[in-house]
């Protein structure tokens, strides 16, 4: 009987990749760790949301579901189309700290780098300019609205659209076109912005795929109330006239966090999105797979249901539970699109109908390592209970490093993990949480980046519900390994996840 395929990965944010410009672009780095996972024996790279980040550098609070992160954009990439010079790049101030990033110095620092490329752009004009014509044709479904968006909210200081003026507060037809030619110079910029991101990432995504390499995407369920989405679309939402959520998203009170999670996004109309045939979505994650292999929607709960919290309430605690479009809209994205290889985000307390919900799409779901041990129960997190049909994470970016989890367990959890883990030496906690997420049942692994570096919480991506310290950490120059890398592949091949 012929083994099933077993696979693995690696989850590093594209923001943590080493560079000499104070962030990780896709540029050289990331091409020379898509041949670091090609010699591991990797067929995974999982990174993060890919929008524009806008308050508190959240990728899961962008301003556009459809744009790209204009900071994933490599200066060097630049200076070689002869767009940027080398000194003008070099005299910029990203800040010195090569293991965090610098998001201020990014945004006052880098926009005016790309500015002069783009005016350099607009001067060469030729196959370039043909090149970009194409791609605004292609993509002005969403482009137009993004660069509007984006013009205005720069002409407004970088206010919420909600203190614009009425008229284009209100996306009013006339008011768009007043300030579109207003605002040309900025609506041009934002524009070329996307396509040299577009030219970039899909220049760097068709060589991971020549190696063998698949990019799995990452999606949030919903879109940030300040964002291009809402303002361009308020139909697909539930706002009020005048553009204003009645409720907003959020989780229920729990052991983690008593007065619960309130996260603000819009809730969709799901009524409204069920009458268009879903249409929004379609689009939307139609364009996610041009970038994305496989694509991790996060919160998936949210499609069984949702947690709706009144518009205003300082506290989740007074939200209630509403059903969501269930497996109607996942039955038209199979309709529409075919087959499509998604990732079910599906932590946290789940209820039979998400359980039935995740089971009727076959879509693979989520099992944490770190989650499991809970000395006063046998958790479904516990390898020895995971189906062949998930990914299976040493940790992700919400949580602790693997070093860092285990440091900061109870007493009990830590004596259990170290039981369970086998672990006999601090130095080998992160090789035995490594080891038995290779080990275990689930199709795929993926192990974080800084597992496999051994790092402790200094490295940990993000800490949810908390501000100014997240979405920085970064690898250094000279991390990544040929020892690391034969090590990474041998550990594989013993688990039967690539070849020898």
């Amino acid at each position: 009987m012929k083994a099933r395929k077993r696979t693995a990965g690696v989850l590093l944010p594209i923001t943590s990749l080493p560079s000499k410009y104070g962030i990780g672009t896709v540029g050289k780095a990331a091409y020379e760790f898509v041949d670091f996972l090609k010699k591991s024996g990797q067929t995974y790279w999982q990174i993060l949301p890919a929008g524009p980040t806008g308050y508190g550098d959240s990728p899961y609070q962008s301003f556009s579901t459809f744009a790209g992160n204009p900071y994933f954009i490599d200066l060097d990439i630049l200076v070689s189309e002869g767009l940027l010079l080398q000194e003008e790049c070099d005299k910029a101030d990203f800040g010195d700290n090569e293991q965090y990033v610098d998001y201020e110095k990014q945004y006052y620092n880098r926009f005016p780098l790309l500015k002069k490329a783009f005016a350099r752009f607009c001067a060469a004009g030729g196959q370039q300019r043909e090149e970009y014509l194409s791609f605004y044709e292609e993509n002005k479904y969403w482009l137009d609205d993004y660069a509007v968006y984006m013009a205005v909210k720069n002409h407004y200081d970088g206010k919420s659209f909600r203190e614009w003026d009425e008229e284009i507060r209100m996306n009013d037809v006339l008011a768009c076109d007043e300030y579109r030619e207003k605002c040309r110079e900025d609506y041009d910029f934002y524009c070329f912005l996307q396509f040299e991101f577009r030219r970039q990432w899909m220049a760097w995504k068709a060589y991971a795929n020549e190696n063998g390499i698949r990019i799995i995407g990452d999606i949030p369920i919903y879109v940030a109330a300040d964002s291009a989405d809402t303002w361009a679309n308020p139909e697909l939402f539930q706002l009020d006239e005048n553009a204003v959520p009645t409720r907003v998203a959020g989780c229920p009170p729990d052991y983690f966090c008593k007065t619960g999670q309130l996260w603000g996004n819009p809730l969709y109309d799901w009524e409204y999105h069920k009458k268009t045939g879903y249409a929004w979505w379609v689009k939307r994650i139609a364009y996610c797979f041009e970038l994305y292999d496989v694509v991790r929607i996060d919160h998936f709960r949210g499609f069984d249901e949702y947690y709706a919290i009144p518009y205003g309430d300082p506290t989740a605690e007074f939200g209630r539970w509403e059903k969501g479009p269930g497996i109607d809209l996942f039955n038209t994205l199979k309709k529409e699109l075919g087959k499509m290889d998604v990732i079910a985000e599906d932590l946290g307390f789940l209820t039979p109908s998400v359980l039935r919900l995740v089971k009727k799409t076959g879509y693979p779901g989520m099992k944490v390592l770190q989650f499991g041990f809970d000395p006063e129960g046998d958790s479904t997190y516990l390898p020895h209970h995971y189906p062949e049909n998930c990914i299976v994470y040493s940790g992700t970016h919400d949580n602790d490093t693997s070093v860092g989890c285990y440091k900061t367990m109870r007493h009990k959890e830590k004596a259990f993990a170290k039981k369970y883990l086998n672990i006999t030496s601090p130095k080998q906690v992160n090789w035995a949480f490594i080891r038995t997420a290779l080990a275990s049942n689930g199709n795929t692994a993926i192990i974080t980046m800084q597992d496999y570096l051994g790092l402790g919480s200094e490295a940990r991506i993000n800490t949810p519900s908390t501000l100014g310290d997240n979405w920085k950490w970064r690898m250094l120059p000279g991390q990544v390994t040929e020892e690391l890398s034969q090590e990474i592949r041998e550990l594989c091949f013993v688990y039967a996840r690539c070849e020898k």
